[in-house]
């Protein structure tokens, strides 16, 4: 999946041929060719001229438009997928209470089972650091989970190891960032800023993937439904917040790639800096695309965090259809 991130401030799109221009002050910045391109996510204020807009659908080419510090606007999309079937199938298991609980209990599991295997990944290097009572209660936590009898109920399981999960992930950082926990709106520090943003790509991706498939995504089976809220694509989520996530936050912060100099705080928040945007961007789009990341379902190769994200996609669409147990995805 080939994916263009625009973030240059006050700059104009055109079209010449099935190619993208990227203009700023009539100097050419960019130019992109569309053969190929699956995807478009634009930071901030970045203008499309209306024969960009036409080729962009005409190619099918999914468009995300996001605010400058990363949160998530609206979407243009070409066309609404033509898979009926299988949104039937989504709104019947919506009505199944079983399997909207034995869903919400496999995520969760999941979720908590990624939160304990990135701790001792990460304490395997680090045997300075005693993770022994974290674990201890994020491994409770699985076993409360067999005796939950209610989706809310596993919610609050849920939280609970959220809260035990984020004191560990603390420890692993480094010592000039200061992470006391998390929060969302706005975030309050550097770490809950990259975060937030990390998290708001991902659903991002995984709701244009589910939305090519055929799904709802506002019928989910452990979010619950409100209005406006793409619940099926936060549901999808859950399974990729530490592997593909926070793994990744370790990555640029204790590397040094980000530092806490890259960032600026206003009224909304605390947010990367605009040189510090693109260089993160770029970190992530290598790394999600890396093919070496990940093995597949069927371990015989390894396969890039996009490529998993579709094949998880498909069984979920397959667990609906055929009313069978879905298996979301734990990297070891």
């Amino acid at each position: 999946m080939k994916t263009l991130y625009l973030t240059e401030q006050g700059s104009i799109v055109r079209k010449k041929s099935r190619r993208l221009i990227v203009s700023k002050n009539d100097v050419i910045i960019a130019e992109v060719s569309t053969i190929g391109l699956d995807a478009i996510l634009i930071f901030g204020n970045i203008y499309l001229t209306p024969q960009v807009i036409t080729l962009i659908l005409e190619e099918g080419i999914d468009v995300s438009f996001l605010s400058i510090r990363g949160k998530f606007r609206g979407r243009l999309i070409s066309s609404e997928s033509k898979n009926i079937f299988l949104r039937i199938a989504q709104y019947e298991r919506y009505l199944d209470d079983d399997f909207q609980l034995d869903f919400a209990t496999s995520i969760v599991k999941a979720k908590i089972t990624s939160e304990i295997n990135l701790i001792k990944r990460y304490a395997k290097n680090y045997s300075n650091l005693d993770f022994s009572k974290e674990l201890q209660e994020l491994y409770m936590a699985v076993e409360k989970l067999k005796n939950m009898p209610s989706v809310p109920s596993i919610r609050g399981v849920e939280g609970y190891s959220s809260s035990i999960y984020f004191s560990a992930f603390r420890k692993m950082l480094r010592e000039d960032f200061e992470f006391l926990g998390r929060d969302k709106r706005p975030p309050s520090d550097p770490i809950n800023a990259l975060l937030s943003l990390g998290y708001t790509l991902i659903t991002n991706e995984i709701a244009s993937i589910l939305f090519a498939l055929g799904f709802d995504l506002y019928i989910g089976y452990y979010h619950s439904i409100n209005y406006g809220r793409p619940s099926l694509a936060l549901d999808m989520v859950e399974e990729f917040r530490h592997s593909i996530i926070d793994s990744f936050i370790l990555y640029l912060v204790n590397k040094r790639i980000i530092s806490p100099d890259d960032f600026e705080e206003n009224e909304e928040g605390i947010f990367l800096k605009p040189q510090a945007l693109k260089e993160f961007l770029k970190v992530y789009d290598k790394r999600i695309n890396d093919a070496s990341m990940v093995l597949s379902d069927s371990k015989q190769k390894r396969i890039s965090y996009r490529s998993l994200l579709w094949e998880q996609a498909h069984k979920l669409s397959e667990s609906i259809q055929q009313r069978k147990p879905y298996r979301p995805f734990i990297e070891e």
